[in-house]
């Protein structure tokens, strides 16, 4: 396939979005209609047109997405131009930490600063929060992960704390004590020369902030993409106009219809502000690749937009009412069972809920019926303790002033808890790696090898994995599973040329696999995929069936009374709706049974129907009222001889 060939397979409107000049560019991209095989050839486009890979700036929010747009952009321009490296490709958060690493004198930093992943801000948030004796009052405090969620926000938003505390009301009372907290936060972090995600996007805003360095900055790329910008939050977009203020070679990609994480502060204002605040041209694109003409009718009618389908007509997608959570979970087994019969593999439908625990009855059922099953939003690998145990080890040889780590890897020796490792520590900031001699000759020598400047990267994971192994077996059960991650993250490491390398990456786009809770591998060649609705976004399967489409989940009942967080809700069932392919279901049970009650308690309220579900959008789907088949079997057992009760409550009287 030449480079002219596969221009001519985009549709008219992707070629002019790919085709475009040095202008500023919005392209709005409806769900399923090729965004990122667009962008791809955007940057291929840049490229035979004489712009320099390395000053191209490719900005998205995950690094494997980075990685298919520069493989498919090689792909394209391959005949033309060999071995085309992006070396600007990936999340904001990775490319902020080697700006500010290439800058670090100039803000303050040392050049070994660690970046603490968002355990270890929590853990740290913990630290200090019991330092200032906010663990032990007389009323609930927050705990740490409502407190750097509350810190997230507040940078994210450049909002008064006042005002994110509004997300928060049960937390409104401490505004107070949370300022002082997250002022001593601050501060812990710039003594252990540690910055944490949000750090990262604050540097690089006040780097943008000094025109000087912003010109310096910005001047190294000719060319500026952003994938997923309806994801970005104030901050990211200030960052970006920071860059080019007048949005020469400025292009943006996404979709407003699918905002869906204000939560983690991003704006949809954002992308809706784009045009007029860069008098930017827009190129948008309805031809959808996914979904059939029904399932998109029906997508359209719940958020005006215009998607049209080049796989044209289907079954239209059915709202399907159900007695209840139970006879939820048999209509969905029923139907994935039957489609499975039909040539659907399971790994090609997928069930999706708002909340996690909307699927409890569902995978109970599951099981009862011996069907596989994979449900996303688990552990991630960095979580598992006995991982992060490794990776303190070398955080703390990266930068020694890094006492969250040190204080980790003290205490992984057998008799050390948190007073000896915190009186170690005291002594290492005076003594050096000599101090820990007395505690254990071998971490001493290991500690003083990783931390010269003379020994090569390749080989320390796997001098670490053998010294921390002793310890792996008394600390954990499980431990031969755990030694198989540690062997991964050995074999991960050869991937990167320093360690610095290694620890950024992994702590900005962790892998998404632990043993930590393994229990037998998963023998079956296929498994149903059961998700939440965000971490959906991004996925398609044949069919797709859609839990409690009621008022209390969509919308949730948290986001009632604010007009914003309930069109968010809207955007989120559109981008339900808009993974199927060609087999959509949405499923309204009318009894939810009340939590805090007996198992076989009977309390219950009856659900309303969605609000987002209008006359228009139940045009366009077909109405199921299904029972199971014991209840219709006991209906079509029953006779036809009847008894006028009327008649005997009125000879009562």
């Amino acid at each position: 396939m030449t480079s002219a060939t596969a221009f001519e397979r985009l549709n008219d409107k992707q070629r002019e979005a790919a085709r475009f000049g040095s202008g500023p560019l919005l392209i709005l991209a409806g769900a399923g209609t090729g965004k990122t095989n667009t962008l791809a050839h955007r940057v291929a486009h840049l490229v035979l047109e004489g712009a320099a890979p390395e000053r191209i700036l490719l900005l998205t929010f995950s690094r494997r997405a980075a990685l298919e747009m520069t493989r498919r952009a090689q792909r394209i321009v391959g005949e033309v131009v060999k071995n085309v490296r992006l070396p600007w490709s990936g999340t904001f958060h990775s490319v902020a930490n080697r700006l500010i690493r290439r800058n670090a004198s100039r803000v303050g930093l040392d050049a070994s600063f660690s970046v603490l992943d968002r355990g270890d801000a929590a853990d740290l948030m913990d630290v200090v929060r019991h330092d200032l004796g906010l663990s032990k009052t007389e009323k609930r405090f927050p705990r740490k992960d409502t407190c750097l969620a509350i810190y997230s926000h507040r940078v994210n938003t450049r909002d008064a704390l006042a005002g994110t505390l509004g997300m928060f009301p049960w937390c409104a009372e401490w505004e107070g004590e949370l300022n002082r907290l997250f002022r001593n936060y601050v501060e812990r972090k710039l003594e252990n020369q540690a910055l944490d995600y949000d750090d990262l996007l604050l540097y690089w805003h006040a780097m943008m902030a000094d025109e000087r360095l912003a010109a310096e900055i910005g001047g190294a790329f000719d060319h500026i993409l952003v994938d997923e910008y309806q994801d970005t939050n104030l901050l990211q977009a200030e960052i970006l106009r920071g860059l080019r203020p007048g949005g020469e070679g400025v292009t943006v990609v996404g979709d407003d219809a699918q905002a869906i994480y204000s939560f983690r502060a991003a704006t949809v204002e954002n992308i809706r502000n784009f045009s007029s605040a860069y008098k930017a041209s827009v190129v948008t694109l309805e031809d959808n690749y996914r979904s059939t003409q029904p399932i998109l009718d029906a997508a359209n009618a719940l958020t005006g937009k215009g998607l049209v389908s080049s796989k044209g007509k289907g079954d239209k997608p059915r709202y399907v009412t159900v007695a209840d959570d139970a006879a939820q979970a048999g209509y969905v087994v029923s139907q994935v069972l039957q489609h499975r019969e039909e040539g659907i593999a399971l790994k090609r439908q997928a069930v999706l809920f708002r909340s996690s625990h909307h699927s409890d009855v569902l995978e109970l059922e599951l099981v009862r019926r011996n069907i596989p099953y994979v449900k996303y939003g688990g552990l991630k690998f960095l979580e598992a303790a006995h991982v992060k145990d490794l990776l303190a080890v070398l955080r703390w040889a990266d930068n020694p002033k890094n006492r969250l780590a040190a204080w980790r890897a003290l205490q992984l020796l057998p008799g050390v808890g948190p007073a000896t490792a915190g009186h170690s520590f005291a002594r290492f900031e005076l003594q050096g790696w000599k101090a820990l001699h007395d505690l254990d000759a071998a971490l001493e020598a290991l500690m003083h090898s990783l931390a010269a400047p003379e020994t090569p990267w390749a080989g320390q994971v796997g001098r670490v994995r053998e010294w921390f192994e002793p310890h792996l077996e008394r600390i954990y059960e499980e431990a031969q599973v755990r030694a198989g991650d540690l062997l991964q993250l050995e074999r991960i490491s050869i991937n990167f040329s320093t360690r610095e390398e290694f620890l950024s990456e992994l702590a900005l786009d962790p892998p998404a696999a632990t043993g930590d809770f393994s229990g037998a591998p998963l023998l079956d060649e296929d498994y149903l995929v059961l998700s939440t609705v965000h971490s959906a976004k991004g996925q398609e399967w044949d069919a797709v069936y859609v839990l409690n489409v009621a008022d209390g989940s969509f919308p949730s009942e948290f986001a009632t009374g604010r007009a914003e967080l309930i069109e968010e809700e809207r955007r989120l069932l559109y981008v339900a709706m808009t993974r199927a392919k060609s087999s959509l279901d949405l499923m309204a049970p009318v009894k939810y049974y009340v939590t805090q009650q007996s198992r076989m308690g009977d309390r219950h309220v009856y659900g309303a129907r969605s609000r987002f579900i209008t006359g228009a959008v139940m045009a366009c789907l077909e109405q199921i009222a299904w029972s199971d088949a014991s209840t219709a079997g006991e209906r079509a057992g029953r006779g036809t001889h009847s008894v006028d009760v009327a008649a005997k409550l009125r000879g009562m009287w």
